[in-house]
């Protein structure tokens, strides 16, 4: 599991990313990321229940998603101040989808943020 200080604790910065934030989107799948003033960087996933209905499918796919984030972010060195929300748009990650495929389109999607 994603460590607490690399997550997003209340709604607040959640709808200022997405309000302020910069959008790449992918296959099924975006992330919206921006600039903040704390130390430090957070991520958030959003499943919305269009996607999903059942609570425990919603959650399955988020805690696979914050484990693909937390092992990116094992392997980079410095990271930039970004709030940065991964949002979700197909029920194919829950299980469908390999945990390699889905952790290479959104890994592609962590580096596009990191040009920027």
């Amino acid at each position: 599991m994603l460590n607490s200080k690399y997550r997003f604790h209340s709604r607040g910065g959640v709808q200022a990313t997405l309000k302020n934030g910069k959008t790449e989107r992918g296959d099924k799948i975006s992330l919206v990321w921006a600039k903040n003033t704390r130390k430090g960087t957070r991520f958030g996933v959003v499943v919305s229940k269009k996607v999903l209905k059942s609570a425990v499918g919603r959650n399955r796919i988020r805690r696979r998603t914050y484990e693909i984030v937390r092992l990116w972010l094992q392997k980079q060195g410095e990271l930039p101040q970004v709030d940065a929300l991964v949002m979700l748009y197909s029920a194919d990650f829950r299980e469908k989808m390999p945990q390699e495929e889905f952790q290479q389109r959104l890994e592609r999607l962590l580096g596009l943020m990191l040009e920027d």
